[in-house]
């Protein structure tokens, strides 16, 4: 279990990691270490094909300010956006919802490489 832990707190390669890097009109997953409901709306959306940047918000203050200015103060994580609309704690099936709905070009079934496996 506590390899499990360090695997899923490590970010994915060629993803933007900071809030500056972010491609903000697509999708970004803010999250922090330790926190099970990012693990496991991580682990979900690995094993799709959609583009996403993931943020670790206690390595940035300004991703962390972010987060707290759509969640009431509090950092409350997982919070995602998609095109800058932000959801906090999303679950899959409404992210992908959102995601269709306002980025159609990375929904599943485009037959773009962005998308979800069908």
């Amino acid at each position: 279990m506590f390899v499990v832990l360090i695997i899923m707190n490590l970010p994915c390669r060629g993803r933007a990691t900071s809030y500056e890097d972010a491609d903000h009109g697509g999708v970004v997953v803010y999250w922090r270490p330790g926190c099970t409901y990012c693990m496991r709306l991580r682990t979900r959306l690995r094993f799709t094909r959609l583009r996403y940047s993931e943020i670790n918000i206690w390595r940035d203050p300004e991703a962390a300010a972010f987060v707290r200015s759509v969640a009431d103060g509090n950092e409350t994580v997982p919070t995602v956006t998609v095109a800058g609309e932000a959801m906090v704690n999303p679950l899959k099936g409404w992210l992908f919802e959102v995601i269709k709905t306002r980025t159609p070009l990375l929904a599943p079934g485009t037959g773009n490489q962005t998308g979800e496996r069908d």
